[in-house]
Formats: C-alpha cells, structure tokens, sequence
C-alpha cells in the first residue's frame, strides 16, 4: 500500500512538472501539437521582424499559421505516401551549405541557432521537411509541366504586339478561398470577408498587414508578397488586370476556380536590354582510348599547334585530325556559342583568347584540345535567347498555377478536425 501511494505521488509530481502537450488539430490520421503551433510562430514572428513586416494581432496570427501548418502535414503525408524521402547525407549537405551561404561552420551556425533560442535538432528536421515538400512539389507539379513550341510561339507573337516584354511587374496577392462547388452558405462567407477586407484597405489599412491577417494565399504571411513577375510569368488571370494597374492601385476582385483573387500593384520597372557575348571557334580534339594515353594526345596537339603557328591551315588540320567527327566535317567549327554552351575548363581557354589566336594544347573531360578562336560579337537578344526566355516565364507561370490548385486540392481533400486554440 505504500509502496503503491509512493509512485501515486511521484506520477502526480511528474505530472504536474510536465504538463502534456496539447492537441490543437487532428489532421487525417495524425495531430498537431501545441508545441508545433508555438514553435512555427515564434519562427514567422522572428521573420517578419527581420522584414520590418507587420505582424498581425497574435490570434490572427496564430490561425493563419495554423493553416500554413496543416498544408505543410498534408503535404509530408501525401510525400509519404508517394515514397518521397530526404536520407540524412543529402540532408547535412543542404545544412552546410546554409552554414556556408551564412559564412559560418556548422558548429558555429548551431551555436548561433541556440542562442536565439531554436533547437537545432527541431531547426534540422524543419530542414529536412522543407526538402521533402520541395521534392514532391518537383515531382507532382513541376516536372509535369510542359511547354510546347505552339506556346512559345504565341507568346513571342503577343509580347510582340504589346510591346511589354521586358516590363516586369512586383505585386501582393491576397486570396479568399471558396471551392468551385462551394455550398451557397460558404459563397456568401468568402464574399462576406472579401467586403471586410476591400474596407479595410479602404480605411487606409496596409495591404500587407491585411494580407498577414485574412488572406488564404500561401504567401499570406509575406504579407501576400509575390515578388517580381514578368508579364509571361504572370498567372492567366491576372495577365490582363495586371498592365492597367498604375503603381499603388488594388485591381478589383478577380475570380477563379481557388476563390477571389486581390492584387496589388507595387512597383513596376523596364528592364534593360540584355547582350549575348558570343565566340566562333573551332578545335580538334584527340581523345584517349587503349591505343591513346594522354600523353601520346598532348603531343600530337603540341606538332599540330606548332604547324598552325608556321602557318599551316587550321581548318584542314581538324579536317584531317580531329576525333570529334560533328565538328571536323565542318572544319572543326563550333559555330558562335553562347556563355555556358560549353564545359567550363573548354569555356576558360576559349574566352583567354583574342580573335585569330590559338589556345594551348589542355584537356578536358572529353580529351585533349587545341581551340583557335576567329571572332566575337555581342549579340543582342538573340532569337534562341529570346526562346529559351520565353520557355521559362511560361513554364514559371503555369508551375505557379498548377501549384495553387494542387495544394487546394490536396487541403479540401484532407480531414481536419480543429480543437481549442
């Protein structure tokens, strides 16, 4: 009997020195910690300071990062499911390379975490969920993106007509959520709140800080920040809304399949006009086999770069010589390259040289090479570079939009249950 009132007591002690952690929300099969909830919020609190962001009253906050934490578990979930997985290797690595990008150690970036107040056990596992969410927003959005030449060619054609290819735009973005098969009661709720917060800003309230507090975007705590966007980056619906804006000016409410949408135009600027140094080269290149050690390669190149130099024809030498047979049909030319068109040990003898000279005999991965560069030009807004361009503003824009419907459907899909806050 005292024996069994003796641990009584010393479980009521424990239990008392050690309250458990509450339950805030159940999300699926798995729930969410107070413990959680404080932590994240002590971390966007911290962020929104280092921004001289606004930061909205705490029981604002507290929801909207709530939510951004139940996204976040669905996403974990759904990247568990999929069979997603950051191992501890790939996971070090990134956490020294924020060390690095910080110019720290990784001890001395520890130390620096800890005495902040983080947990870095807590920070590396934050760490290695930000990683898996990365990795399977890659996978199941972006890398089923795809851009077709009728695209691109459309684009250039409207960019044309417009003249605004080279205007980008810095916008904020706060949305309401309201499915496409909203019940009638949650229609007159979305509309209910985007009243509130249009007279809000009517007010003269900062749209940041009502973005912080009401948005349901996921930039919501980046105060709806959207950061700059050319207008081919630009999601469809904002495309033309967006160049009628003046600086300053909110668009009115505009609708699409996530809810209605608020944009703010911040800032918007021309952007300069960009060059293309380009070089016309031609090499012969040896490469080594069983028969060709690297030293039988550099002497071959090292008798033909003197018959060059006593005048020989360069051309008919890579014609005659080179084991790169695309090249040496056309007298070894590589035609005018791009910066990075090349491996980088090729590119740094290439750009040593002036037009009509002849490099050293040097290797790379491909073997060794002899390289005589015949002219430069700066070639400005080359047709291939405004492709490529083109390419990447229309896949950026179609990942951001895919990206918003995925993660919408991923949360209506979810169950969450919310307990008291």
């Amino acid at each position: 009997m005292i024996r069994f009132l003796l641990l009584a007591l010393i479980m009521a002690n424990v239990a008392w020195a050690e309250p458990l952690d509450k339950i805030i929300a159940v999300v699926n099969n798995e729930v969410l910690l107070e413990s959680e909830l404080d932590s994240m919020e002590q971390t966007v609190r911290q962020q929104l300071r280092q921004r001289d962001a606004a930061v909205p009253p705490s029981d604002v906050l507290r929801k909207q990062v709530l939510e951004r934490l139940i996204v976040q578990r669905v996403q974990i979930q759904n990247a568990s499911r999929v069979g997603v997985r950051v191992g501890d290797d790939a996971l070090n690595a990134a956490l020294r390379q924020i060390a690095d990008n910080n110019k720290l150690s990784l001890r001395e970036f520890r130390n620096a975490l800890e005495s902040d107040g983080f947990d870095f056990t807590d920070f590396r596992e934050s760490i290695r969920e930000e990683m898996i969410i990365s990795r399977l927003r890659k996978s199941q959005v972006e890398d089923r993106v795809i851009v077709s030449d009728r695209e691109i060619d459309t684009y250039l054609a409207t960019q044309a007509v417009q003249g605004n290819a080279e205007v980008a735009y810095h916008l904020a973005h706060i949305l309401i959520s309201i499915r496409e098969a909203a019940e009638p009661e949650d229609v007159q709720n979305g509309n209910a709140k985007l009243a509130k917060i249009q007279r809000l800003l009517d007010e003269g309230s900062d749209f940041s800080e009502v973005a912080a507090g009401y948005s349901d975007g996921q930039n919501a705590l980046e105060g709806g920040d959207l950061g700059w966007r050319k207008q081919g980056e630009l999601p469809s619906l904002f495309s033309d809304a967006v160049p009628k804006l003046t600086v300053g000016q909110v668009s009115d409410p505009l609708r699409s399949g996530s809810g209605l949408h608020l944009v703010k135009l911040l800032d918007k600027k021309s952007e300069e006009t960009h060059l293309v140094k380009q070089t016309l080269a031609s090499h012969i290149l040896i490469k080594t086999n069983e028969l060709t050690t690297d030293n039988d390669a550099e002497k071959r190149l090292n008798i033909l770069r003197e018959r060059v130099l006593n005048g020989d024809d360069f051309a008919e030498l890579a014609r005659a010589h080179s084991d790169d047979t695309g090249s040496a049909i056309e007298d070894g030319s590589l035609g005018w390259s791009s910066p990075g068109a090349m491996v980088p040990e090729f590119s740094k003898e290439m750009d040593a040289l002036d037009a009509g000279e002849v490099s050293g005999v040097f290797k790379s991965r491909f073997g060794w090479h002899l390289i005589k560069v015949y002219d430069r030009r700066e070639q400005n807004m080359a047709e291939e570079f405004q492709r490529t361009k083109a390419r990447q503003q229309i896949r950026q824009r179609k990942i951001s939009e895919d990206l918003e419907s995925w993660l919408r459907e991923l949360r209506d899909e979810a169950y969450v249950e919310y307990r008291d806050l």
